[in-house]
C-alpha cells in the first residue's frame, strides 16, 4: 500500500467515524431524554418533586397581595408572553409551514415528511402524555397567561425543542465549518430553552412539567434525526425517489477532505 493509499484510508475511516459518532451522540440524547422523563414523572408525584415545583413558583410570585404579577418589571412579563407564542402550535405551524415549502422548493423530500411526520408526532406525544397524567396546572391566580388542558408535561417546551431543534439539525448539513454548525445548534437549544422557561415565569406550568417537555421533544427530536439518516442512506443506496436533491451550491464531495 502506497502512502497516498493509505492516507486516503485514513480519512475516510476517519469520516465513518464523525458519521457514527454523530449517530452515538443521537442515541445517548435520546436515552438521556427518556429516563429524564420517567424520573421527573416519578418525583412529580412525591412530596420532594412538588415541593420543589411549588418553591419555584413562589420565587417567580414574590408579590403576595398580587399572585398573579410575576418577579420583574412591566417590561420582563411583556416580553416574556411574546417568547412563549414561539412555542404556540399557532406559530409553530406557521414556521412550520414555510419551512416545509422551502424545503419542497429545493426538491427535499426526505426532510419534509420526516419534519411534517416529527410535528405530527409531536402534537400526539403532548396529548397522549397530558391525557394519561392529567395533572392540574398551577393556581390560576398566579397564571399570566390563559391555559387550556393538562399541565404535564408541557406542550410548548416539546413541541418547540422538537421543532428548532429538527430545524437546527437540518441547517447544520448547509454550513460545512464547525463553528457555524454549533452557532445553528446553539440557536434551537436557546430558543427552546427560553420557551420552556416563560411558561414556568408566567405561571402557565410547574418547572417540572417544562422539564418533562425538554425531555421528550430531545429525544423526539434524535429520534427522527436517526429514522431520517437511516432513511437517507437506505433510498441514496436504492436510488429512491423519497429523498432529498443536493443543493446547487453544495460542492462536489472531496475524499481527500474531512
Amino acid at each position: 500500500m502506497t502512502l497516498d493509499h493509505a492516507r486516503r484510508f485514513f480519512v475516510r475511516a476517519l469520516t465513518l467515524a464523525r458519521a457514527e459518532f454523530a449517530v452515538l451522540a443521537a442515541l445517548m440524547v435520546t436515552a438521556i431524554g427518556v429516563m429524564t422523563f420517567a424520573e421527573v414523572a416519578d418525583d412529580m408525584t412525591e412530596a420532594d418533586g412538588q415541593a420543589f415545583d411549588q418553591q419555584v413558583l413562589a420565587w417567580m410570585r414574590p408579590y403576595a397581595d398580587d399572585p398573579g404579577r410575576p418577579w420583574g418589571p412591566w417590561w420582563l412579563k411583556e416580553a416574556a408572553a411574546d417568547i412563549t407564542s414561539l412555542g404556540g402550535i399557532s406559530v409553530l405551524g406557521l414556521f412550520a409551514l414555510i419551512v416545509i415549502l422551502f424545503l419542497l422548493s429545493q426538491r427535499k423530500w426526505l426532510s419534509s415528511v420526516m419534519l411534517i411526520a416529527g410535528l405530527a408526532g409531536g402534537v400526539g406525544l403532548s396529548e397522549g402524555l397530558k391525557a394519561v397524567f392529567e395533572r392540574e396546572r398551577p393556581p390560576v391566580a398566579a397564571q399570566a397567561v390563559e391555559t387550556i388542558n393538562a399541565s404535564f408535561p408541557s406542550g410548548h417546551a416539546l413541541l418547540s425543542t422538537v421543532f428548532y431543534l429538527s430545524v437546527a439539525v437540518m441547517l447544520t448539513q448547509a454550513f460545512p465549518r464547525r463553528r457555524f454548525k454549533l452557532f445553528v445548534l446553539g440557536v434551537g437549544v436557546v430558543l427552546a430553552m427560553l420557551v420552556g422557561l416563560t411558561r414556568v415565569y408566567l405561571g402557565a406550568h410547574w418547572a417540572s412539567d417544562v422539564f418533562a417537555g425538554w425531555a421528550v421533544g430531545a429525544a423526539w427530536a434524535m429520534v427522527l434525526w436517526l429514522i431520517a439518516h437511516a432513511a437517507a442512506r437506505f433510498q441514496k443506496a436504492r436510488h429512491a425517489p423519497l429523498q432529498d436533491a443536493p443543493s446547487p451550491l453544495d460542492p462536489a464531495p472531496d475524499p481527500t477532505k474531512v
